[in-house]
């Protein structure tokens, strides 16, 4: 068999990427330097791949910051504001990505939202009125001879048209439908440009099929695409689809004349049926996704060569289910590993073994390699904890609930806290500067002491209580000086956790994170956060939040197991979260916050299955954290960039007395959803986007909230940011932070003035 994949990590295996754009973004290296950096990076990536023995490449699945917004330059989608500022090509397409605020202009980012069911964020394109579709760039034909000048002959990926404008936003009059024609000839214009460049195949990625799809989607679908293949300009096109099935669209992708369709055969649930119950086309290749590209576990070889053998046996491809972007570079980067725990483990370099494993075994040269997978999978992999076991499964209904109902909670906690209208909080981290790291580092090299460690870190925390105090704003935090990652900083102190030194996965743009690996059953067995809380708090009479990580997060943003349920290993979790929320509240600490920024990013892509495999437990274990505080503590949770409108019940079902979330880069279009559902939890809808540079005006915030005191009552409504600072510098977050709180005062008095 032929053997490919469907895209590979870009941000360099130490992050070379991530450091020079940022160093770009500082004028410390060229523009000439910056793209040094990137071609030597696909070098290495397409040197890697071809020498693990896979077949076909790929090209044009590297960026700079997205390849959404990638697809979008190249088509010209560009918004008006951003070519106004008259910046380079280069300085345009980060703008869009960051915002920018200089000498030519200043204009926010574009809008940013997850990619599908992943952790991955991507820029969301912006058809407006004046949108000119055209081909204008030239990326993708640039990789494209770049490969083949180093000898590589490269199948192009692009993100397909249909995808493109069900993942934009149209802010004019003009619909999707409107772009269709001026769309199939800018992507002809694609083939007929890589066809005379000598490519024979081009990969158009069409994910957006594998959610639930409407008459009307497919007949946009059919729309697109049937002018588009009658004219192929000698290509062979590739469907390629990732994260689910699809259902929907079988019969139509397999009657039109593509020459290739990419299933996922891991996360499709109906993928097998398709094949087995409607058959394969003979005239396609399937390009069959049977290595999981999304978490790091060895595959079973017996497993996955029990699906091949109900496949096709000719005109097929072995694949990833979806880009390795998701997955760390390689085991090689982690020496420090003990081999125990290695041998279960696979990332993107180890998955290319895999499949070309896989290609072995199935012609008949590969024994070896099925015999050392098969002893493997033989022995039990880890001693299972039976007391927690036991734990969760003795939970009983009542476990899930906090009493008194949240109106009582409400108005007692408005009693016990007494602060003023629209209070002012931040979500947790403030920056981690150089010498936070630094300090973080020598403990770890043992350069330092735990008692010279813990000093720095708890001057910091007096540093940042100070300057909140100053500011003026209400409910302060410490800061988060002692943590590295949200996540892989609780699963530090929790058993069943593995760790990392190097497996970075990309987040967004320059943001990398190290996701701990879930290995077994998870237990807390000592306190995790309470000397920091409450250090923090005896330094204020202002209430200082208790800073938690939620379970669903937690699971989401691991790598999870694949041998227990996601609900079972989320409800162990969220066990050790209890005990560490009420060792907060035991220790004085009288806020306690709960994050879930993740929370919505693993909710199934087909609406059947939200609440049966997901939120019907997704749910009661985030309920679970906080169910037996007292009614005088506040619980407070946080959720990041995401489509909330259609779950908005399942999140007010959460109970949690304020929820915070990203909104500056929205429409706050939310705010209107809230609104309609008689939302009842309080809420803080951020005023400051944290993931751009800009500092915002005190004329800003202070637009923006009045924009949600439209939509929220009075009493209902906090003020904070998008989300933590860990990532902002600190001259950037002092300034926003004391406009946020100027804008604030500025209108509490004008409501006053109104007698509200």
């Amino acid at each position: 068999m032929t053997t490919t994949i469907i895209g590979y990590p870009r941000i360099g295996s130490h992050r070379e990427l991530k450091f020079a754009v940022q160093k770009y973004f500082k004028k410390e290296i060229s523009a000439e330097e910056l793209a040094q950096t990137a071609a030597d990076l696909r070098k290495q990536n397409w040197d890697t791949i071809s020498g693990a023995g896979i077949d076909q490449l790929v090209s044009n699945d590297f960026s700079y910051y997205d390849t959404t917004l990638d697809t979008a330059n190249l088509l010209n989608i560009v918004p008006k504001r951003y070519k106004d500022l008259n910046l380079s090509s280069l300085d345009e397409y980060f703008a869009q990505a960051r915002g920018y605020q200089g000498d030519k202009g200043d204009v926010t980012a574009l809008s940013m939202k997850k990619w599908f069911n992943t952790n991955y964020h991507y820029l969301v394109p912006e058809f407006d009125d004046d949108t000119d579709v055209k081909l204008v760039g030239t990326k993708i034909f640039d990789e494209y001879q770049e490969a083949k000048d180093q000898g590589y002959q490269t199948r192009p990926v692009v993100l397909g048209p249909y995808s493109l404008l069900r993942l934009s936003a149209f802010e004019g009059n003009r619909q999707d439908t409107d772009f269709t024609s001026a769309l199939v000839s800018a992507y002809e214009g694609i083939f007929e440009k890589l066809a005379d460049l000598g490519a024979d195949w081009i990969q158009l990625d069409e994910p957006q099929l594998v959610k639930d799809q409407s008459e009307a989607d497919l007949e946009l679908f059919t729309d697109l695409y049937k002018p588009l293949l009658s004219n192929k300009h000698g290509l062979k096109v590739l469907a390629q689809t990732y994260f689910g099935d699809v259902r929907d669209s079988y019969d139509l992708l397999t009657s039109l004349d593509f020459d290739g369709l990419g299933l996922d055969f891991h996360e499709g649930d109906e993928s097998l049926n398709l094949i087995e119950s409607k058959g394969f086309p003979e005239d396609k290749v399937l390009y069959a996704g049977v290595i999981n590209g999304k978490n790091i576990w060895k595959a079973n070889y017996d497993q996955r060569l029990d699906l091949l053998h109900k496949l096709p046996k000719t005109n097929i491809v072995l694949s990833t289910s979806c880009s390795l972007l998701h997955v760390p570079y390689t085991l090689e980067n982690e020496p420090q590993l003990d081999d125990k725990y290695k041998k279960y483990l696979s990332f993107a370099k180890e998955k290319l073994t895999e499949l070309t494993d896989l290609d072995h075994i199935l012609g008949g040269s590969g024994d070896d390699a099925l015999k050392a997978n098969e002893a493997l999978f033989a022995k039990p992999r880890y001693e299972e904890n039976q007391a927690i076991i036991d734990k969760v499964a003795s939970l009983k209904e009542s476990d899930f609930h906090r009493e008194p109902s949240f109106e009582e909670r409400a108005a007692i906690q408005k009693k016990e806290f007494d602060l003023p209208e629209l209070p002012t909080t931040t979500i947790g981290s403030f920056p981690q500067t150089r010498e936070v790291r630094r300090n973080r580092a020598k403990y770890k090299r043992g350069e330092i002491t735990k008692e010279q460690y813990d000093q720095f870190n708890r001057d910091k925390i007096k540093e940042c209580v100070e300057f909140q105090e100053k500011i003026g704003l209400d409910v302060l935090v410490h800061g988060e000086y002692e943590r590295n990652d949200m996540v892989e900083y609780f699963g530090e102190k929790l058993d069943g956790f593995l760790f990392t030194s190097n497996a970075w996965v990309q987040s967004y743009g320059t943001r990398g994170v190290k996701p701990p690996i879930i290995w077994g059953d998870v237990n807390r067995t000592a306190p995790i956060t309470v000397a920091e809380s409450v250090y923090a708090q005896s330094l204020t009479d202002k209430p200082v939040k208790g800073m938690l990580t939620g379970p669903v997060t937690i699971l989401n943003w691991s790598f999870p197991r694949e041998d227990i349920s996601k609900k079972e290993s989320t409800l162990q979790i969220a066990l050790a979260i209890q005990a560490e929320a009420l060792d907060l509240e035991k220790n004085g600490i009288k806020i306690i916050q709960i994050d879930e920024p993740a929370l919505r990013e693993k909710l199934p892509l087909r609406k059947s299955d939200w609440y049966s495999r997901y939120l019907d437990w997704a749910i009661p274990a985030f309920r679970l954290v906080g169910s037996k505080v007292q009614p005088t503590t506040q619980i407070h949770t946080h959720m990041c960039y995401s489509e909330f409108g259609d779950i908005i019940d399942a999140i007010d079902a959460m109970d949690a007395d304020v929820i915070s979330f990203e909104a500056s880069r929205a429409d706050l279009t939310l705010l209107d959803t809230l609104q309609k559902t008689h939302f009842k939890t309080h809420v803080g809808p951020g005023v400051y986007d944290i993931h751009s540079p800009r500092i915002p005006s005190e004329d800003e915030v202070a637009g923006t909230i009045h924009k949600i005191l439209k939509k929220v009552p009075l009493q209902n409504v906090w003020i904070n940011p998008d989300c933590g600072l860990k990532t902002r510098g600190t001259t950037e977050t002092t300034a926003s932070l004391e406009n946020v709180v100027a804008a604030t005062q500025q209108v509490r008095k004008e409501l006053a003035h109104e007698g509200r």
